[in-house]
């Protein structure tokens, strides 16, 4: 299995980028990695050449740059490259923690989308206080959508949770105002009535405030509200955990407390880490696409490249489509 990388995609590019790939190869004997960007900066943090492959690529697409003209432009980025060697069969599956539309928009105009998918859906799996998680989408592909999009993301949230989490017969649940039938917008109440028509395991409307008690295993909603309700689980957790240390290192007694707790903390920290769970998929290209978040080190590289080789293995994207396909 080849999985190619954007070595200079993220904010501790390509360090990072580089040590995840390595630990990766070290884990996985049956994947060969593509490196695409800079060859020098890449061989100062490179130490094993076994099945890790160097492309040198003359440009970079920066997370300023306008995503569309971006991709349209700079032909030899290390993004392009990367979603080109899919496009072309020379790997099975990208990885990039750089520029998120961009990735997007090389997602859709390089990898290109399944025959029958109206709208690619960007979705990450997010901690749950049990430790299960859920897959949310979309986060922010399309700002908007039909009812019939968000039918189209249960089911490709289905077959990724059947897939690669292991999850039969997921619960699919469509975000909303409250849990009744009849709430919410025009967009919900619609894609309410035609989720109910499906042979998916629709549990019907669930709240946000819900979302981390783990009360479905797939959450639709449009990419604005989606995005809104990611960052601001990411926000509140960074949050609390800023107001937690600070409360105590307030004073010596809290601080042998901490001491005490650490391994708990630890512990907490490591169940609501997102890089534990891998990248953003986006669904819906005719090969796995993964976005790993701007900020990944080595370990969330790590699991990006164990999330790839899984919906590689479990052929995702081959699901899709029959279950697109299916009348």
């Amino acid at each position: 299995m080849r999985i190619s990388i954007d070595a200079m995609g993220g904010d501790h590019a390509p360090k990072e980028i580089v040590l995840g790939a390595v630990k990766a190869v070290q884990t996985f004997p049956d994947i060969t990695i593509q490196l695409y960007g800079n060859e020098g900066a890449i061989r100062e943090h490179l130490t094993t050449n076994e099945r890790i492959e160097i492309i040198h690529a003359d440009e970079e697409i920066l997370p300023t740059d306008e995503p569309v003209r971006a991709v349209r432009r700079k032909k030899n980025s290390s993004m392009v490259l990367a979603a080109q060697a899919v496009s072309d069969g020379r790997a099975d599956a990208c990885i990039s923690a750089g520029n998120t539309g961009a990735l997007m928009a090389a997602g859709l105009f390089v990898v290109g989308r399944i025959e029958g998918i109206e709208r690619p859906a960007l979705s990450p799996t997010l901690p749950t206080i049990d430790g299960t998680g859920f897959v949310l989408l979309d986060v922010g592909a399309n700002a908007d959508a039909k009812p019939e999009h968000l039918v189209q993301y249960a089911f490709m949230g289905s077959a990724y949770a059947e897939k690669v989490r292991g999850i039969a017969k997921p619960r699919v649940g469509l975000l909303n105002i409250g849990t009744e039938e009849k709430k919410g917008n025009e967009l919900t109440r619609q894609a309410f009535l035609l989720l109910k028509d499906t042979n998916l395991n629709f549990v019907g409307n669930v709240e946000a405030r819900d979302l981390l008690d783990g009360v479905a295993d797939i959450v639709i909603t449009d990419g604005f509200t989606g995005n809104m309700v990611l960052k601001t689980i990411e926000g509140t957790a960074l949050g609390m955990f800023t107001m937690l240390k600070t409360a105590l290192m307030s004073n010596l007694k809290s601080k042998l407390a901490a001491g005490v707790l650490k391994p708990e903390f630890k512990q907490l920290k490591n169940k609501l880490d997102y890089s534990e769970y891998g990248g953003a998929g986006l669904f819906g290209l005719k090969a796995p696409v993964i976005k790993a978040h701007g900020s990944s080190d080595a370990n969330a590289i790590y699991n990006a490249v164990r999330q790839a080789r899984e919906m590689v293995q479990n052929d995702v994207s081959g699901t899709i489509r029959s279950m697109i396909e299916r009348p």
